[in-house]
């Protein structure tokens, strides 16, 4: 834990019970996809959109710990931010445990500045956590999964094998340095899939990672309340 860091605490399903976990550092991982050549062809289109390329690939955006929650509503001024389904590794006292979460962001913010608008959003993350050492061998086959709703109208937003983005040992080597752990109390959110169609705000979104290897998944649902901008 960092010296008089402020921590949230969160409590989660495991395999060993409801537990509690003092959180007081989140990392948002960025442009982690293994495939450089798909990155660059899409930095590029986000140039255009007039969003900063990103001083490097991945990048890790530091963001306020008490952002996290594991509550099914979340709050957010306007209607221009929207969410994205995340593999979470959470560092905890007994080790790492793997989550799913969203980086719910705004988007009309994120031209102006990427690191401002991780910061403006809360970030839902769901209750179950898996260890992570019974996933690591297979994490290529696991499936990030988001449905998002809007209007009453429920439709598949972003499905994909993990195998498209880097593993999480990758992410904590460059992160943290070579052969380093997150430390405990850290929750790294680790990046995501392309969209089915284009960016778009929600009613609600559904979060899913499918374990096809040992028949499970973890699923979080979460509401978005639009408060009005009055100047």
């Amino acid at each position: 834990m960092t010296q008089n860091a402020a921590q949230i605490s969160l409590t989660f399903d495991t395999v060993d019970g409801q537990r509690a976990a003092a959180i007081d550092t989140l990392v948002i991982a960025g442009w982690t996809g293994r495939d450089a050549h798909a990155l660059e062809a899409h930095i590029a289109e986000l140039e255009k959109l007039g969003i900063a390329r990103p001083k490097s690939t991945p990048i890790f955006y530091r963001c306020a710990a008490a952002l996290l929650t594991t509550g099914p509503l979340i709050e957010v001024i306007g209607t221009d931010s929207s969410g994205e389904a995340e593999p979470v590794l959470l560092s905890l006292s007994d080790g790492l445990w793997l989550g799913v979460g969203s980086d719910h962001t705004d988007r009309k913010v994120e031209a102006v500045g990427v690191t401002i608008s991780k910061q403006l959003c809360a970030k839902p993350v769901g209750a179950t956590l898996w260890r992570f050492d019974e996933v690591s061998a297979h994490w290529d086959d696991l499936i990030l999964r988001s449905f998002a709703t809007e209007g009453g109208k429920r439709r598949l937003y972003q499905e994909g094998p993990l195998r498209a983005m880097r593993h999480p040992t990758d992410l904590m080597n460059r992160y943290c340095g070579t052969d380093k752990k997150l430390p405990p109390g850290s929750a790294m959110l680790c990046g995501t899939l392309a969209v089915h169609g284009e960016i778009a705000p929600a009613d609600s979104y559904d979060l899913e990672i499918e374990d096809p290897i040992l028949k499970r998944k973890i699923t979080h649902r979460y509401a978005v309340k639009t408060l009005p901008i009055e100047g």
